[in-house]
């Protein structure tokens, strides 16, 4: 049972000294985690605060999402201080309770966090806007240089095999043979769809094991409305949702932030005919991304960025046309078919893909090139 609004805001006062001036109110649209905002103090010390459920179905040991968040969000602090970067606005703050620790635990004993809402930005769901989604490619590719000193073993791997693509392969197929909610003979096209891309689920993986690419510290989220950008200067400021940092590949991030945002339409646009890949989106994401980080990658890691797009759009393609199969009992849904609408969109995305797969090499490669000048 959820805990009542009272309840939430009791847990929200163990996080600040001040009171509650506003208590929490549904904030978000995530698909995992439960979000409020609520307002402490008045005067000179008013603070907007967000306070968060951690979803143990995702995140089977939340308190060692927390160990990455806290161990991420100090490192960041310290680098903003360093390269004269505002670490107030530039990484997220946690708020801690009065004996020290980031998180406390419900009657249910589930755990929530808070952290510091940082005030005059926005976010985006989705942009056409070619300068928005550059500067969502420099806060991504900002805190991968920021971290690109922190020894990505130190973290707890919060999800298992998350972009183990060949492992997703091996979930969407036992998802296929069980069939629970009898939906197999419905999606049949998109079933073969999906096996069709399985050959290429090795690319990055097995580059991995061969030691051609390095782990790095990767937010594995990118999303565009995981980017605060300053309301006032148009800057993209820093990165939000940090439950899923871990050790992964550059091409993650790179990947996931491209099939979310250089698409035309929303995740969940139930028209396939205005969902597209835009080049021009993705070149601009690169264009940013690539003025902070590229002299930190190397030559495999430049060219294992469009493969990343790629397998980030497969992975979602078969995880949400898995999770349709299976009953939605993973991803937040509003509809019965919202995971079948969500697939969908990801399968279009990957066909276009195909389509400009030399342009997007080229382009990454000629960026890459000239950020390393």
């Amino acid at each position: 049972m959820k805990p009542t609004r009272d309840e939430i805001s009791a847990l929200a006062a163990q996080f600040t000294p001040d009171e509650i001036t506003v208590a929490p109110i549904a904030f978000g649209g995530g698909h995992i985690n439960d979000t409020f905002l609520f307002e402490s103090g008045s005067g000179l010390s008013q603070q907007k605060h967000v306070i968060q459920h951690i979803n143990r179905t995702a995140f089977h040991h939340p308190e060692e999402v927390m160990e990455n968040m806290q161990l991420i969000t100090d490192h960041l602090r310290r680098q903003c201080q360093q390269r004269g970067l505002d670490a107030s606005r530039e990484t997220l703050s946690l708020d801690h309770t009065c004996d020290g620790t980031p998180y406390v635990l419900d009657s249910t004993g589930e755990l929530w966090r808070c952290y510091r809402f940082v005030d005059n930005t926005v976010t985006y769901d989705r942009t056409e806007d070619i300068d928005v989604f550059r500067e969502s490619g420099s806060v991504f590719g900002r805190f991968q240089s920021l971290l690109s000193d922190f020894d990505p073993q130190r973290l707890h791997e919060t999800i298992p095999h998350f972009h183990d693509t060949p492992k997703r392969f091996r979930d969407f197929r036992e998802a296929v043979e069980n069939d629970a909610m009898g939906r197999a003979a419905e999606v049949r096209a998109e079933i073969e769809g999906a096996l069709g891309y399985e050959p290429i689920a090795p690319a990055l993986t097995s580059k991995l094991e061969m030691g051609l690419l390095p782990l790095r510290v990767t937010h594995n989220d990118t999303k565009l409305n995981n980017v605060l950008i300053d309301k006032d200067t148009g800057k993209g400021l820093c990165a939000i949702d940090l439950d899923t940092v871990m050790p992964g590949l550059a091409a993650y991030d790179f990947g996931d932030a491209i099939r979310f945002g250089a698409s035309t339409a929303l995740e969940d646009e139930k028209d396939v005919s205005k969902v597209h890949f835009s080049m021009a989106l993705y070149r601009a994401y690169a264009e940013g991304f690539l003025a902070e980080v590229a002299q930190s990658l190397s030559d495999e890691e430049l060219r294992s960025l469009p493969m990343g797009a790629k397998l980030m759009t497969l992975e979602c393609f078969i995880r949400f046309l898995g999770d349709y199969l299976n009953g939605d009992i993973y991803f937040k849904t509003d509809y019965p078919t919202h995971n079948l609408v969500r697939a969908r969109t990801q399968w279009k995305l990957l066909r276009e893909m195909d389509e400009h797969w030399d342009e997007m090499l080229e382009t990454v490669l000629e960026l890459g090139k000239k950020a390393d000048a």
